[in-house]
């Protein structure tokens, strides 16, 4: 049941409320001024009709006019009852009328503004929602403008009207000059090409202006660029050239896109000419090869599309001649730029580096055919390249300057040009030096050998101040007296063309100056050997003996020896022995082989054998120990040859003793070998028993085979049994070594490298040491296995001297004093372990005990 009053009828007769609405209006009634009292009111009758929510919020507003809260929400709520009509109906005037009272108390609340503009804007009314926009700005503190100018510019872009948008946004500028970006864009959009040239321009030249889309000044500067380079119709009140040059001074890594922007510019101006004096401008002036190939292409492109634009105009409007004479000539300009293109690169590359020897090369080679070019090109790169900072070798220009003039007859201008070379400041002594022999080559190469003499002489004479080989702060022309290389040649020309005694001097200056290689001492050596000064010659090594130290003493040594040898034999052979000595004091290891094989072979032939053995003794000693073992072999044979193979005894015992394992080995087999032909027997099986301390069943097998062989063919019973016991004994001696039984068993498993847990992947919790006792139990039970079977015949002692065929004989017959075996006896034997005797108790004699003799 609803019950409806009136209260205070005669004062609002057309105010109505429910029974629920009671409390609230008591409330009211005793806090009428109160904001929440008013808000809980209103929260309670957000159901009830529009009018009657409206007329709530009137009433507490004409009580609170300043009261953001109420002003806030009832503006909200009467937007949102107009929202789903039409903007004509009057019902969106009446909420304008509202915002407008609204205004009166809340004009400097920037969100009413921002919400009321926004109603605005969604109506449609241009004029009345900028004239509030500028309401707005007026009324609210600057600090609160940048709230309304995102919605104002907003509001301007989206109608198309320019005038009122730029002017807007001049006064956004004022206010908010970073964001002139946005404003070039705007501009760019709406076609006002000039006001965005001219903006960009200012933005450009500000340097304390920072983009926010995060542009460096470069990049703006490029958009410039592009801007009224490819709109120059457009853009008329800036100086287009003067821009884009003063560009070019202030970015010179990006030479090559200002440039074509430039030309870009004159083109789309019509100005192709001046277009064509940029481009070769660009091309003359870049200095790194990515810009010349921007503007060299673009260039191209140029050139291409004038040419197809000719053909097409001619094509459509009739040929004439003067068309065809231009056509022709836009074409011969084309091929010329294309032709020009390597001439063009190496240019840009010598502006990189004018000092690049290379480089001028080139040059001179791409103006093959043309003398002119070819000669200033010369002239320029000699003038130009400074030796000091020179990439290459500067004399050459020199050379190959001087070689044009000789391949083309005039010999005097290539004289001369030497002549020149030989007073430039070179920063080595080896350019000056060329640049002689070079003369010097000329000169021969023309049959002038006594002015070739000459000019060698001259560049060797001794300048008024000397100087060391090395001395940077002396020019080259006192160092070049040292230069090896003008020696060189003329030591070779004095033994073509000079005397005796001039060839002599020559090569006694080059040794008295210590600039001497050992090949020029064995040059020198011969030279003398050849016109039969053959003391002379051996003084002349023994100079270069006194120049040079080991290793580059040894070819000296070797070709003196060997001639001393050859010419004096046996004759002078304490002076020999006495040569060979010096030789060796201080001779490395690694160049003492050759030296003692020539001396033991002079002994040899010319001296007495027990001196020959003793330096191959030496030599055992003295050279690398991976030359001991060849030298143990040669000692060994020489000393079986000279004093029979009886005598090689200690030379095998001291190999052993010196080699290492794997050679030592060898040398016992060899040994043993030896003696089983000298017929002793005991000594070779001595040898195999020493040797097999140093053999691994496991990876020694040859030698155990050997051994056995040799068993089977010599021994007996007992004595394989001996060996078959040392090879179990070497064995467990191995097994005992744990680091070297799990570097085997990885051999064995394929596995370089790994600890003894590799060995059993997937049981990480066995016990290595588990492990390595079962690979002992199999190798000992591999080892057993590779016994030799017990012979059905019994093993005869043999004599050392016999025959095969006797032996073959001996073993058919039967021995009349052969010990029969029982064969259970044998196999208890057999049984026992290797440490284990048998013990037999037998009764002792009665004489044994004398006098103490029981009666």
């Amino acid at each position: 049941m609803v019950v409806m009053a009136r209260l205070s009828r005669q004062e609002r007769p057309d105010l109505v409320f429910d029974e629920e609405d009671l409390p609230y209006e008591e409330e009211i009634m005793r806090n009428q001024f109160s904001v929440k009292c008013w808000l809980r009111y209103i929260e309670f009758k957000q159901g009830a009709p529009k009018p009657r929510l409206n007329q709530l919020y009137e009433r507490a507003l004409k009580l609170l006019p300043c009261s953001y809260k109420l002003w806030y929400r009832y503006l909200k709520a009467r937007r949102a009852q107009v929202k789903h009509r039409c903007v004509t109906d009057p019902a969106y005037e009446d909420v304008n009328n509202c915002h407008e009272r609204a205004f009166v108390f809340m004009h400097k609340m920037p969100r009413l503004w921002l919400d009321y503009c926004q109603f605005l804007v969604d109506q449609g009314r241009i004029t009345h929602t900028r004239r509030t926009f500028d309401r707005a700005l007026r009324a609210l503190p600057i600090t609160q403008h940048s709230r309304i100018w995102p919605l104002y510019l907003r509001f301007l872009r989206s109608h198309p009207l320019p005038e009122t948008a730029v002017r807007g946004y001049r006064r956004f500028l004022k206010l908010s000059p970073e964001s002139a970006e946005e404003y070039i864009e705007y501009l760019k959009s709406s076609d006002r090409l000039d006001e965005a040239a001219q903006r960009l321009a200012t933005v450009v030249n500000d340097e304390r202006f920072v983009s926010k889309a995060g542009k460096s000044n470069y990049q703006l500067w490029h958009e410039l660029c592009d801007l009224i380079s490819q709109n120059p119709d457009k853009v008329q009140s800036l100086n287009v050239d003067a821009i884009i040059r003063g560009g070019l001074t202030r970015f010179t890594d990006q030479l090559g896109k200002l440039w074509c922007s430039l030309a870009d510019y004159y083109i789309r101006s019509g100005h192709f000419e001046k277009a064509r004096d940029v481009y070769e401008e660009a091309i003359r002036t870049v200095m790194t090869v990515r810009d010349f190939t921007q503007v060299f292409d673009s260039y191209a492109q140029f050139e291409e599309s004038m040419i197809a634009a000719k053909m097409e105009t001619t094509s459509e409007l009739g040929r004439e001649e003067e068309d065809d004479v231009d056509l022709e000539l836009r074409l011969a300009r084309f091929e010329q730029l294309i032709s020009r293109r390597p001439l063009l690169l190496n240019s840009v590359l010598l502006r990189q580096n004018p000092h690049h020897v290379h480089e001028w090369h080139k040059r001179v080679a791409l103006h093959q055919g043309r003398p002119r070019e070819i000669i200033n090109t010369y002239t320029e790169a000699v003038q130009t390249v400074d030796p000091f900072k020179a990439t290459g070798k500067p004399h050459t220009l020199w050379v190959a300057f001087a070689k044009f003039y000789e391949d083309n007859g005039q010999l005097d201008d290539a004289r001369i040009i030497l002549e020149k070379a030989t007073k430039v400041s070179f920063k080595q002594v080896d350019d000056l030096a060329s640049v002689w022999c070079e003369c010097g080559e000329l000169e021969l190469r023309h049959e002038n050998y006594d002015q070739a003499l000459r000019l060698l002489r001259k560049a060797t004479a001794l300048p008024a101040r000397r100087a060391e080989y090395f001395d940077g702060s002396e020019p080259v022309q006192n160092r070049v007296y040292k230069s090896l290389k003008v020696w060189s040649m003329l030591a070779d020309l004095e033994e073509s063309l000079g005397t005796f005694q001039s060839t002599k001097a020559v090569y006694d200056r080059i040794l008295d100056l210590r600039i001497a290689t050992p090949q020029i001492v064995i040059n020198y050596a011969m030279f003398l050997e050849e016109h039969k000064y053959f003391e002379e010659s051996f003084k002349a090594y023994e100079r270069g003996i006194s120049l040079f130290k080991w290793p580059n003493v040894s070819d000296i040594w070797s070709t003196y020896l060997t001639k001393f040898i050859a010419r004096y034999g046996g004759r002078k052979l304490e002076r020999a022995r006495d040569l060979f000595e010096q030789a060796l004091d201080g001779c490395p290891p690694k160049y003492a082989k050759t030296l003692y094989l020539l001396y033991a072979q002079l002994e040899e032939e010319w001296g007495l054998a027990r001196h020959a053995m003793a330096v191959y003794e030496r030599a055992t000693q003295a050279v690398e120990p991976a030359q001991q073992y060849e030298m143990f072999n040669i000692y060994i044979k020489r000393a079986a040859e000279i004093y029979g193979v009886t005598h090689t005894r200690g030379i095998y015992q001291k190999a052993i003793e010196v080699l290492s394992d794997e050679h030592a080995r060898e040398m016992c087999l060899r040994f043993a070998d030896m003696e089983c032909k000298l017929g002793e027997i005991d000594r070779a099986r001595a040898i195999y028993s020493f040797c097999s301390q140093i053999c691994d069943p496991r990876t020694t097998g040859a030698f155990w085979q050997t051994w056995k062989d040799f068993e089977v063919r010599h021994g007996n019973e007992d004595t394989i049994r001996e060996m078959l016991r040392i090879r179990r004994s070497v064995q467990a001696t191995y097994n005992t070594q744990v680091n070297f039984m799990a570097s085997q068993m990885l051999k064995v498993s394929g596995s370089a490298t790994g600890t003894v847990s590799d060995l059993a992947p997937g049981q990480s919790g066995m016990d290595d040491m588990k492990l390595l006792e079962q690979r002992a139990e199999q190798l000992a039970a591999e080892a057993e296995h590779d016994q030799p079977p017990r012979a059905q015949s019994k093993i005869l002692f043999v004599r050392s001297d016999a025959s095969r065929e006797e032996l073959a004989e001996l073993a058919q017959q039967a021995n009349p004093e052969e010990i029969e075996l029982g064969e259970d006896e044998d196999e208890d034997e057999m049984d026992l372990e290797p440490n284990e005797v048998r013990l037999e108790q037998q009764s002792v004699p009665a004489a044994v005990f004398g006098s103490l003799k029981e009666d």
